[in-house]
């Protein structure tokens, strides 16, 4: 099936949104271009700027809703200037081009995040700037758009005093948004009255309430070193950004047993998966039990615009139950691309299942885990993605871009039978 296409002409919507004069070869110019880009990007909702060494230039990305689009190319002669003042409102070494660097802008007048990675290339310095999104929009669970099932579960878990809230999912799903909007519901909830700190790699967004740490393995502090440390300020809440190996997770559970309330993330591609790496590292059958409160994992989508058309469902969809799917067309409000805005799809693992309980202290694989949840009551991101098709909430070729082969995974329990929410 074929989607509608049309190209996104960022460069003239970039250069129209320029000052006039703006883009002229010059190096007195930078400072402005570079104050421009950082704004426009926020303007046009991008999530990431990308600076890429050509080795006539710098071709300039954004990645938005998910997807990366080209906006304009910058020429040699100013390039790396553009960089070098990047590079030295994050505080990073100008003189330095032979070594990655990372960094942050801190905007006295905005309480915007936006985090800097350098980084050489054979052409030159590839430049990626992180765009967080903007204190305020995501303070708390309900702003996330999480499905009603999910943002209740999690929101009950967060008033616990012990246990793990393990959220899941790939690079750009929306893990570090959903963690920090957790911490400040937990800040709402609580007035002050919790210890909450953080152990991250690096600190992403700022949260005043909260006492934030960056690792510094350099200087000593690794993730494990910094977390056995940090038990002993009496936390009542940690946050670990992200467990990367059996030492830390071995920490973080243990951690859970003793009283103290931990979210973390951790790269995987569903509940039933990061049970499995977790199980693969080592981790005791009876910590894992005992420990996890919940298990997240969840998925952005882009969401069909307003302008989208109908179409009869792809084979592969009318065997499972989806009649009719829309489709991207394209119009001035989507510039062209047939997609609005992003929403979120998510699915919970509950440890407190007996069936999913026993199957955790059995280590039993990854299919029979998640069969055991199905049956449980555990809506799958495949599930929940069938759903959207099925409502036309977004495209069948979006869905099957984000969740991959597992969309098409032909299986009796994943079958779909209805609305999930």
């Amino acid at each position: 099936m074929q989607e509608a296409s049309r190209p996104v002409e960022l460069d003239q919507w970039f250069r129209e949104h320029c000052p006039k004069g703006l883009l002229l070869e010059r190096a007195e110019s930078v400072p402005a271009i570079v104050e421009t880009i950082l704004k426009t990007s926020r303007l046009i909702g991008a999530s990431d700027i990308h600076l890429r060494p050509t080795g006539n230039g710098v071709e300039m990305r954004f990645r938005i809703d998910g997807v990366i689009h080209e906006v304009t190319t910058f020429s040699e002669a100013i390039s790396k200037n553009i960089v070098a003042r990047l590079k030295v409102l994050a505080g990073l070494l100008t003189y330095r081009v032979d070594v990655p660097q990372e960094g942050r802008i801190l905007s006295p007048m905005s309480q915007d995040e936006t985090r800097i990675s350098v980084f050489p290339t054979l052409h030159g310095e590839k430049v990626v700037v992180r765009l967080f999104a903007s204190t305020g929009r995501f303070d708390s669970i309900d702003q996330l758009g999480l499905p009603a099932d999910i943002a209740a579960s999690l929101k009950h878990c967060l008033l616990e005093t012990s246990g793990v809230i393990l959220l899941n999912g790939p690079a750009g799903s929306g893990k570090t948004t959903t963690i920090y909007a957790a911490l400040r519901e937990i800040i709402h909830n609580s007035a002050g009255q919790r210890s909450l700190v953080s152990l991250e790699d690096p600190v992403e967004c700022l949260v005043s309430e909260v006492d934030q740490t960056s690792v510094n393995p350099k200087g000593g502090m690794d993730m494990m070193t910094g977390l056995r440390s940090m038990v002993r300020q009496d936390p009542d809440v940690i946050m670990v950004g992200e467990i990367r190996d059996r030492e830390t997770a071995e920490t973080v559970f243990q951690a859970s047993l003793i009283g103290n309330l931990i979210l973390t993330t951790f790269h995987a591609g569903s509940c039933t998966r990061a049970i499995s790496r977790l199980n693969d590292m080592g981790i005791e059958p009876y910590l894992l039990r005992s420990g996890l409160l919940r298990a997240f994992c969840q998925r952005l989508l882009r969401r069909l615009c307003a302008c989208h058309g109908m179409a009869p469902a792809p084979e592969e969809l009318a065997e499972q139950g989806v009649t009719e799917v829309g489709l991207p067309v394209g119009c001035e409000q989507c510039r062209g691309t047939g997609y609005f805005g992003r929403m979120v799809i998510s699915e919970m693992l509950d440890p407190d299942e007996p069936a999913v309980s026993q199957a955790i202290l059995k280590r039993l694989d990854v299919m029979s885990l998640e069969q055991i949840a199905i049956s449980s009551g555990m809506s799958t991101l495949k599930q929940r993605g069938l759903d959207v098709i099925r409502s036309r909430a977004s495209s069948f070729a979006e869905v099957l871009r984000v969740l991959g082969s597992d969309l098409l995974r032909q299986d009796e329990s994943v079958a779909i039978t209805g609305g999930t929410g």
